[in-house]
């Protein structure tokens, strides 16, 4: 599953964009460097239901943002994504 499939997998789960629950996180101040991803991961799951696979895709986002590592980009594979630059607008907004 690419990184932005478990983000699209997220949308679909609570019904919100990432970009939502990435704004909840931040106003939780779950974006300060010194939270540690348990906190963010029991906040998801108790909130949302959330496992721990896709609770770790959110992680990162809201701890280093949007951009991903070039390392499955383009290369075809089950892991792959389109780009470095995961969307997070939701599903129904994602440019063709």
């Amino acid at each position: 599953m690419s990184f932005q499939a478990y983000l699209d997998a997220i949308e679909d789960k609570t019904g919100l964009t990432p970009r939502a629950l990435v704004e909840q996180a931040k106003e939780r101040g779950f974006d300060d460097p010194s939270v540690k991803a348990g906190v963010i991961l029991e906040w998801l799951k108790d909130e949302y239901g959330l496992g721990r696979g896709h609770g770790m895709a959110l992680v990162h986002v809201i701890k280093n943002g949007p951009q991903i590592s070039q390392k499955h980009v383009g290369t075809g594979g089950t892991h792959a994504d389109e780009s470095d630059m995961l969307w997070l607008d939701g599903k129904a907004s994602k440019p063709s």
